[in-house]
């Protein structure tokens, strides 16, 4: 059974950091990408970053530049390491794995940053 797990997430003041981390199991098959999305109370779910499995990225206009986005393939695993986190930033952050059997979410965590 496929599962996508996302830690890292809490409560931090603006101008803080977060690093959050998604890791991919149960044999989920060749991942070509995986992506961070993000979704505000009364808000649509939004992309935030997007990265491939050669390390190539992009990512909403409103984080580029805080906003970094790794990937580790012999794990799964991709980060995002969030700087200079803003209000705004607050939300649920989930994760997309896009594999060749599918697309798998996690279930999210939540980021809250206080002014």
């Amino acid at each position: 059974q496929v599962q996508v797990v996302e830690s890292g997430g809490g409560l931090v003041q603006a101008g803080g950091s977060l690093r959050l981390s998604c890791a991919a199991s149960g044999g989920i098959g060749n991942i070509a990408a995986m992506a961070w999305y993000r979704q505000a109370p009364g808000k649509q779910r939004e992309l935030v970053a997007v990265i491939n499995s050669r390390g190539s990225t992009n990512y909403a206009d409103s984080v580029k530049g805080r906003f970094t986005a790794s990937i580790d393939n012999a794990k799964n695993t991709v980060y995002l390491q969030m700087n200079s986190l803003k209000p705004e930033d607050t939300a649920v952050y989930y994760c997309n794995a896009h594999a060749n059997r599918g697309s798998y979410w996690g279930q999210g965590t939540q980021v809250t940053v206080s002014s």
